[in-house]
């Protein structure tokens, strides 16, 4: 039984897919659209618009220390790294000239003490090197960012030499999405907004827009009949062929899911039986978190970013046709509430394929170990990130318990489809996954 699903997982796609001098595979599919990524490996920099308005994020995400106070630096103000309170603490004294009482006490300046004595203040702001002719105020030059930024991480990692390893562990799984994963959520998401100089991708918002776009979700798999049909039985057939093709790009999107998994570091030397259990169980699980960036509260993106479909149609559909994606939409709308990004959501797909509490594991501990390293590496990425979501990791994990759910009322779902529509037939790479499961 085991092997035949190994078989199906592991072979059933090789047609689909060459060899490169890398070592890696590319996908070679007629429609699916390769991209490029729009930026390096998003780690500290990719957080920096997440930072307030006012504040330089790259102190923000480096944790600078105001030169005057040691309080978490906003910026570079007056020439110097220096917190709000301090900023406007040297502004008002030179703009309104003011003269503080003289001091010989040479007072200590920190956080909770500034403001006891302002004139060992303004000395210790004019020691550090303010100065009302310094005309770089707020955000520091981009070439200073970057080599604070390049220093700061090279420290950590000097300090922390597991770290290192951690964040190029996190790029490599970021390069694989890159590569394995034709639609990406910053691609998806650019659509989504209009941001994209592609065409608008076609809405199908009824049947007859459903009709009309057929041929660019390549519903081939379900001929019409050549004799006389109802308007009622050519309904029937084109939601029919429309969810064949969904399950023909559902079959490829195993392929894609599969590749990634092999790129895991360490996951093809785990034992045979639980990569492929491994696989059965966490592939559903991939897809619907790849599923959810292409979703917003009105609708879902299809065939490669091509179409839209509205979630009002979805719902409109005959069941248990129109109880396939509600609960998807509803996960989705709260899961892309995290606002993880390409490079967070690689790491995510790795943690959720190599759980070790997968029914019929012959070796937990080394998926185990495996596991847990991407969760230390995802940890250190999601703080790297997001500085500003500090529960966002226990968030992150806890939609691992959703989905769960998710996959067991839909492979019942599916099941009662084959009960009770006579002309639907699963895709036999689905129907192998999903035999047994749950």
């Amino acid at each position: 039984e085991n092997y035949r699903t190994q078989e199906s997982i592991y072979r059933a796609h090789e047609s689909s897919y060459t060899a490169e001098d890398s070592g890696y595979r590319t996908h070679q599919t007629q429609n699916s659209i390769k991209l490029e990524p729009e930026s390096p490996p998003q780690f500290a920099e990719n957080s920096l618009s997440l930072s307030k308005a006012h504040e330089d994020p790259s102190a923000s995400v480096l944790n600078i220390e105001c030169r005057v106070c040691g309080d978490k630096a906003s910026g570079f103000h007056y020439g110097v790294h220096a917190c709000e309170g301090c900023k406007g603490f040297f502004r008002r004294t030179i703009r309104l000239k003011l003269v503080y009482d003289h001091c010989d006490l040479h007072c200590r300046i920190h956080k909770k003490s500034r403001n006891k004595c302002q004139y060992c203040r303004f000395q210790k702001c004019l020691m550090v090197g303010m100065s009302h002719n310094a005309i770089r105020f707020g955000r520091m030059p981009q070439a200073e960012k970057e080599k604070l930024l390049a220093e700061f991480s090279t420290d950590m990692d000097h300090m922390h030499p597991e770290s290192a390893d951690l964040r190029a562990l996190a790029r490599h799984l970021y390069e694989s999405y890159l590569k394995y994963f034709p639609l990406t959520k910053a691609k998806a998401r650019a659509i989504l907004s209009g941001k994209t100089n592609d065409n608008a991708p076609f809405v199908i918002h009824d049947m007859k827009s459903l009709m009309e776009g057929e041929h660019m979700i390549n519903c081939r798999q379900m001929p019409m009949q050549e004799h006389r049909r109802s308007d009622m039985g050519i309904m029937r057939e084109v939601e029919l062929r429309f969810f064949h093709s969904c399950q023909s790009r559902s079959a490829e999107a195993v392929s894609e899911v599969t590749e990634f998994a092999k790129s895991i570091p360490g996951f093809v030397n785990l034992d045979l039986n639980d990569q492929v259990t491994l696989l059965k169980y966490g592939v559903i699980e991939v897809l619907i978190i790849m599923m959810a960036p292409l979703m917003n509260k009105d609708g879902t993106l299809i065939s490669y970013g091509q179409i839209f479909m509205t979630r009002e149609f979805l719902k409109s559909l005959r069941k248990p046709f129109c109880e396939m994606m509600e609960p998807k939409f509803e996960f989705s709308v709260k899961f892309n509430m995290l606002e993880l990004d390409d490079s967070d959501m690689a790491l995510f797909l790795a943690v959720i394929i190599l759980s070790g509490d997968r029914p019929g594991l012959l070796n937990v501990k080394p998926i185990e170990d495996l596991q847990e390293t991407v969760l230390h590496s995802l940890e250190l990425q999601l703080k790297t990130n997001h500085p500003d979501s500090l529960q966002l990791f226990a968030k992150v994990l806890q939609k691992m318990t959703d989905l769960r759910q998710l996959v067991t009322d839909h492979v019942q779902l599916i099941q009662l489809m084959k009960e009770t529509e006579v002309d639907w037939c699963l895709h036999p790479l689905l129907q192998e996954i999903m035999r047994d499961l749950y």
